[in-house]
């Protein structure tokens, strides 16, 4: 709708996972860092937790497309399953074929464990990676680790990328996973976009469709900040509905006023209310701890 009237080739914030859009900040760098350090090790899972939005898919595309041509990946995107499901689903991955009257969890694992000794044999790495892994059961879990047993005496024949909310980590602190958890080679949690990230983020988005940052007002940038919390997915629901009501009014920037009616409109007024007064608490928190500290430098002189 917006797009000709702001010189736009494409709606650069759109929610689908374009990758052309792809935009790495320092931390989905990092954690990007951290994933790729793991399946590098000879352990059996690497571990990535963010809350929703984040970026989570985004850095785990980009760590896809940094695997060696000879890695077969297994993905699994709905982890609400049984043991058996899931060991089915992880055979369908890699391409292995079964009988369904036999299916029997010792007849899954062994028809995966033989995969996995031929891909090694034939030079090649085997990755099963899980999204939404908080939602995996504690018994499904235990399977995953028989299941990376197989092992050389340098390298695990399995290595396994669990992503999922912060949810995850309280799984994992369960006493029966404590054997799955010492097995974690690398974990990271993705925090938001800091104020600085959002801009940068907003900028990179607009230039591939065409645009530039100045399309927003700098004060709707700094209010991005506070509304959003630096939640990539909610930027861009609320970039492309200021963008709309922009156009709707025919103003030629988006200001911060209509950056405010989108998020009262998309995240709720209770909501938009809330991150604003806990960002002005913050704020006088630290202007208060500033006062203190130069009390006392000043009286000690």
């Amino acid at each position: 709708m917006f797009l000709h009237y702001f010189g736009l080739t494409d709606n650069p914030f759109s929610i689908a996972p374009n990758p052309d859009y792809l935009y790495m900040s320092p931390r989905h760098k990092e954690a990007l860092a951290h994933l790729t350090f793991g399946l590098r090790e000879s352990g059996g899972f690497v571990m990535l937790t963010g809350e929703v939005g984040t970026g989570k898919t985004t850095v785990s595309r980009k760590l896809l497309q940094q695997l060696p041509d000879s890695t077969q990946v297994a993905m699994i995107l709905n982890p609400t399953l049984s043991a058996i499901e899931l060991l089915a689903t992880v055979c369908d991955e890699l391409g292995i074929e079964y009988e369904h009257q036999q299916a029997s969890l010792k007849y899954f694992t062994d028809k995966i464990l033989n995969k996995l000794a031929a891909n090694h044999a034939a030079g090649k790495n085997t990755v099963l990676m899980i999204d939404e892994a908080q939602h995996l059961l504690p018994e499904v879990l235990e399977q995953l680790r028989l299941l990376t047993n197989l092992e050389t005496n340098r390298e695990k024949l399995l290595k396994v990328v669990l992503i999922g909310q912060p949810e995850l980590q309280q799984l994992l602190k369960r006493n029966e996973l404590r054997q799955l958890a010492q097995r974690i080679t690398a974990r990271y949690h993705l925090l938001p976009l800091n104020s600085d990230e959002v801009k940068a983020y907003v900028g990179h988005r607009l230039s591939v469709a065409g645009g530039d940052v100045s399309i927003f007002s700098p004060a709707t940038l700094r209010a991005m900040y506070r509304v959003t919390a630096g939640i990539p997915r909610v930027i861009n629901l609320l970039c492309d509905r200021a963008m709309t009501l922009a156009f709707t009014q025919q103003q030629p920037t988006v200001k911060k006023h209509l950056l405010m009616a989108a998020a009262s409109q998309i995240l709720g007024d209770d909501v938009v209310e809330q991150r604003l007064k806990g960002q002005k608490t913050l704020t006088m928190a630290a202007v208060f701890c500033v006062t203190v500290v130069i009390g006392y430098w000043w009286g000690s002189l």
